[in-house]
């Protein structure tokens, strides 16, 4: 199962289905086709709640931003 990082500390923030990969990866503009990493902030979570992420992604995407501008995250 895919899980997603804080990129700066290698904190890990939650595990995630392959379906919320999937829109992760729909939603979210790559760098290159081994783009793994992502800067997110409170309107990213908000189209990926719209895409059809599920309510545990979004919630600790929400609460690793807490009043920041937003987070790199990465997924392995």
């Amino acid at each position: 199962m895919p899980t997603l990082y804080l990129k700066d500390s290698n904190q890990l923030l939650t595990e995630i289905s392959d379906a919320d990969l999937s829109h992760m990866v729909n939603v979210m503009e790559e760098e290159s086709s081994t783009d793994k990493d992502y800067f997110i902030d409170l309107n990213t979570v908000d189209l990926l709640k719209n895409a059809g992420a599920s309510e545990q992604v979004t919630s600790a995407l929400e609460s690793a931003i807490a009043g920041s501008e937003g987070i790199d995250v990465v997924w392995r």
